[in-house]
């Protein structure tokens, strides 16, 4: 009997521990190899072949970046090997800012590149107000780029494909604000690959439940590749620590350090170089708020 053959590729897809690797064109259902579920989207993997189109995934490659959200029982991973993170947001409905700023915490955790994409500036009425919105993003350093996917999709296809270009990003926000409409218009396939992918995992009809990589048009290695993420209305942040989150929030670091005690937790502590700035307006209250939450949570983890 001949021996198994080894492989490396790229996984596309992750639904429950199982998954879809793509090797130089061709799919492979994948398991991990006894009950390990630390494979990610967009890992690059080690893979033995068992069969015509299955695989048994042997090991991951070293990681440039890793994504995850958890709550206090668990962590999720989310994406790997990612370059840029593009939060979705629109004119309406409504954004959740706290969504928004902990998207923002956790690429900044995770030394990922983070930029913001505002939709639907077609509904003129509703856009002064999400701009000014977007603004607090902006003035902190974060990109932000207004487009229309449905009223002017070729300019929202010439804003998007150059930051996109040879990179490995990740879409993500909350149902409603266009990020599906985004992808097919970047990924002209995109229905017909989760269609694949889908049968390929046996997801029935949970297809918008699972993270999925699409290569962009020039495919790997330069075109780049999109992975989209299930909108989700929650983004949990039990994982990071103290030292951490205070770095995470990029207007802090102005003033860490700049604090009377070396352990300063920027909540309530007298001679606090961050909360003078919260005082004077220079850090946003929302943006604090969250901080303290996100403490908070930190203490909760139970893993």
């Amino acid at each position: 009997m001949s021996s198994p053959t080894a492989l490396s590729g790229t996984i596309i897809a992750a639904h429950g521990r199982h998954y879809l690797a793509d090797v130089n064109g061709e799919k492979f259902q994948c398991v991990t190899r006894g009950k390990k579920t630390n494979v990610a989207v967009g890992d690059v993997v080690h893979l033995v072949q068992t069969s015509n189109d299955q695989a048994v995934i042997e090991r991951i490659a070293e990681r440039t970046t890793l994504l995850y959200r958890s709550d206090q029982y668990k962590s999720k991973l989310l994406a790997a090997n990612i370059s840029r993170l593009f939060i979705v947001i629109a004119t309406e409905p409504g954004f959740a800012d706290d969504l928004v700023s902990r998207s923002l915490v956790a690429a900044e955790a995770a030394g990922i590149e983070a930029h913001l994409i505002l939709n639907k500036t077609d509904v003129g009425d509703l856009l002064p107000r999400a701009r000014e919105r977007a603004g607090v993003y902006a003035a902190l350093g974060y990109p932000v780029h207004e487009v229309s996917a449905r009223a002017d999709p070729g300019h929202a296809l010439a804003v998007l494909q150059p930051l996109l270009a040879g990179q490995s990003s990740i879409f993500i926000g909350q149902s409603g604000m266009g990020k599906s409409s985004l992808i097919n218009l970047l990924v002209p396939d995109a229905d017909i690959a989760v269609r694949e992918i889908s049968a390929a995992l046996d997801t029935g009809k949970h297809t918008t439940t699972f993270t999925r990589l699409y290569w962009l048009p020039g495919g790997p290695p330069d075109g780049g590749a999109i992975i989209d993420s299930p909108g989700f209305q929650e983004f949990g942040l039990y994982h990071l620590s103290e030292g951490m989150l205070e770095r995470a929030f990029v207007e802090f670091k102005p003033y860490l350090g700049g604090c009377k005690y070396y352990n300063c937790r920027h909540l309530a502590e007298p001679q606090c170089a961050v909360l003078a700035a919260l005082a004077e307006g220079k850090i946003a209250r929302h943006r604090h708020a969250l901080y303290g939450q996100l403490l908070h949570e930190s203490a909760q983890t139970l893993y």
